[in-house]
């Protein structure tokens, strides 16, 4: 499915976290599809069965993924109604991104060249098949 940096300083859970949101919002892993079980992933990415608890918790409360009780967890629906509040958070975080890269002599072009390339890997990544 995807590799982890075992010796990056960031924990393993959150890169995990990190890695399966971009693939759900990179639209590779689709509303209602299921997720790997806890310990078919662990036995993939050789780590603790609870570390991939962990960060499935994680992506639960964030609202990407939803539990169902002896079935497994599977990819969160997007709700536009729902997805509002978060939106203006993350409109709002951006600002500040933004504003802060402007302080710092990011240009405009750079700004906009930056939002190409997300907006590219985004096509790029839902071509690609998952292993």
């Amino acid at each position: 499915m995807f590799e982890l940096d075992l010796r990056s300083r960031k924990p393993i859970y959150e890169q995990l976290v990190e890695k399966l949101k971009q693939l759900i919002i990179h639209d590779v892993l689709k509303a209602d599809e299921k997720l790997p079980s806890v310990r078919d992933l662990a036995q993939q990415l050789t780590i603790n069965p609870n570390t991939i608890q962990k960060a499935y918790r994680e992506l639960e409360s964030q609202g990407y993924i939803y539990s169902v009780k002896g079935r497994g967890s599977f990819v969160h629906p997007v709700e536009k109604d729902a997805n509002e509040e978060e939106l203006k958070k993350v409109r709002e975080e951006l600002k500040k991104l933004f504003s802060e890269a402007i302080y710092l002599g990011m240009t405009a072009e750079e700004i906009h060249a930056l939002l190409y390339e997300v907006e590219r890997g985004k096509e790029d990544d839902s071509s690609t098949a998952t292993s």
